[in-house]
């Protein structure tokens, strides 16, 4: 089967599955965008910006087991995208981005809307290509495909230039790829294993600490299984949110820097520490000097043997996928003896003393909008029900504290490169994944002015989004630094001219709601979450000075932790 370039990209997104291209047409790529309009097993999604179209298909791989597709020009096309692109790579999504790039003998002469991308991208994907031969390309979609998806995953890049999509081969997709030097499963040492079970068992102040791994790996269950038999305390990091459920009595919350008091003072004092899929990054344990002073024993499960001991010294390394690890140790729990509960009984009340702290209470207002109330309320209404999409700011970290994920993939948040602008477009990717699902935006209104073009593209695919605006007129996570270390001076934090959002949604076809009284919370989100068919903007005015506690400032101990602004 003779096909073209541009054939056979088609033929091997269908071959791989695919059910949606997310992506903005330009001149490097028209020859594939020819061939996408004459298919339809796959269908193509047009976003109004390139960022978008990559946080649109890393939200549908968030809340799916996919891999999710982007596909922009050359040029420009392929710098717009590389924000979405290292936003993926931090939270290790797994994403095939194909980028347009000019004809190959225009390659190096500054041809027009040319940029070297394989270089530019280089350090924000897991690995990249450029195809300069028409009988590469299926091999290298298997490859990209392949890599995005095992091991630890992550974005790859196909840079294909024009005219390889208009030259002809013979067409045949691999149904298997073997990439040398590439084993992406390693399996993990049994003697590892049994040495983590003999920590376990003789632990007296234990803590599970998981991240974004579990999630990943689809591991969640057993994760859950091997806590309830250890029966220890459980926190998660802000990536791995619904790895663990947030309602279970072993659950003591997020941890790190806007943390509870209990699941920061139960890392930093623990005497076992089993991680699980994490990557101790400073975000989670502040200092790493201050956070080594405390003596313990650390278990550290992993796929990427380079996030092991990478910033904190490790006892003992599994290198291996969560899932298989998570299975050997239950095997070995239920063969081999369980913990004896009275060996953690004190810690336990410990636990449970640091939890009567309540680090999460705040005061509520019968006068104006508080934000915890608003998420709070949220939960309520979605019954936790809801895939929750954030932007970056106070607002994020509000999400993560008052919004208890039960189950994993609902959560869809950048927690690495903290992107403002990837909420809307990520709830599209969620939306278009589980049409039958409700999908919120939980954002603020400097984040929101970063990608708020994309409400265009949810009119166009009738996308029926809540958009929950926390409207302090601040760059809030901003002005909060300011205030408390700044000494108040609140430099180009203010958000000064603000469109009206409610009239800015109805002019893009939605519905828009200003909420600016605590007793019409509930009933705004109720009237919205009815609309089943409808994106409802909501702009919550709220308390302008509200601050996110806990919180830990950078270069703190976990200990060191500022409850609320009376520890100032």
């Amino acid at each position: 089967m003779v096909l073209t370039g541009a054939e056979i990209v088609v033929r091997c997104l269908q071959e791989e599955k695919v059910e949606y291209v997310f992506g903005y047409p330009g001149g490097a790529v028209l020859f594939l965008y020819d061939e996408i309009f004459k298919q339809d097993k796959f269908r193509h999604v047009l976003v109004r910006h390139e960022q978008a179209a990559v946080h649109a298909a890393d939200g549908y791989a968030r809340t799916t087991q996919n891999v999710g597709v982007a596909l922009v020009t050359s040029g420009p096309g392929a710098t717009n995208a590389v924000t979405g692109i290292a936003t993926a790579y931090m939270d290790s999504i797994p994403l095939v981005i194909i980028s347009g790039q000019v004809p190959t003998a225009a390659i190096g002469l500054d041809a027009f809307q040319e940029v070297d991308t394989v270089g530019i991208t280089r350090p924000c994907v897991k690995h990249n290509f450029l195809v300069r031969d028409v009988r590469d390309i299926a091999v290298t979609l298997k490859k990209a495909f392949h890599i995005a998806r095992s091991g630890r995953p992550g974005p790859v890049l196909v840079d294909i230039p024009k005219d390889v999509t208009a030259q002809r081969c013979e067409f045949a997709y691999p149904e298997q790829i073997s990439i040398r030097s590439y084993s992406p499963t390693p399996q993990a040492e049994p003697e590892q294993i049994r040495k983590a079970l003999q920590l376990l068992l003789a632990a007296k102040r234990p803590m599970i600490y998981t991240g974004g791994g579990v999630v990943l790996s689809n591991a969640a269950e057993k994760l859950t299984r091997l806590a309830r038999l250890l029966g220890f305390p459980v926190t998660n990091t802000l990536m791995g949110l619904g790895g663990y459920p947030a309602s279970d009595k072993q659950f003591v919350g997020m941890l790190g820097m806007h943390g509870t008091y209990e699941a920061n003072m139960g890392m930093h004092y623990c005497d076992v520490l089993l991680a699980v899929g994490a990557r101790f990054d400073d975000r989670v344990i502040g200092n790493t000097a201050h956070f080594a002073q405390e003596p313990r024993k650390i278990i550290h499960i992993d796929i990427d043997p380079s996030s092991i001991s990478k910033r904190v010294k490790v006892d003992v390394p599994i290198v291996g996928d969560v899932g298989d690890v998570l299975d050997a140790m239950i095997a070995g729990l239920e063969s081999g003896g369980r913990p004896n509960p009275e060996l953690t009984s004190a810690w336990w009340r410990q636990v449970d003393e640091w939890r009567s702290r309540n680090s999460m209470v705040f005061k509520n207002s019968d006068e104006i909008i508080k934000p915890q109330f608003v998420v709070q309320k949220l939960w309520e209404v979605t019954g936790g029900e809801a895939f929750v999409a954030t932007d970056v700011g106070q607002h994020q970290m509000w999400a993560a504290q008052y919004y208890g994920f039960d189950e994993p993939r609902r959560w869809v948040t950048s927690g690495g490169l903290g992107t403002m602008g990837f909420g809307l477009p990520a709830a599209m990717g969620a939306q278009l994944a589980h049409p039958d699902k409700p999908v919120a935006c939980i954002t603020g209104e400097g984040s929101i002015q970063m990608c708020i073009q994309e409400l265009s593209t949810c009119k166009q695919y009738r996308l029926p989004i809540k958009i929950i605006s926390l409207n302090n007129r601040y760059l809030g996570m901003v002005r909060q630094w300011q205030e408390i270390f700044h000494g108040n001076r609140y430099s180009e934090s203010y958000m000064d001219s603000l469109p009206d959002f409610a009239k800015l949604a109805e002019a893009y076809g939605h519905v828009g709601l200003q909420i600016t009284k605590p007793g019409d919370v509930e009933g705004a989100l109720r009237e919205a979450f009815a609309r089943k068919n409808d994106l409802v903007f909501m702009d919550f005015q709220i308390d302008q000075t509200e601050n996110v506690y806990p919180m830990i400032q950078g270069g703190k101990g976990l200990n060191e932790m500022i409850l609320s602004s009376e520890d100032l």
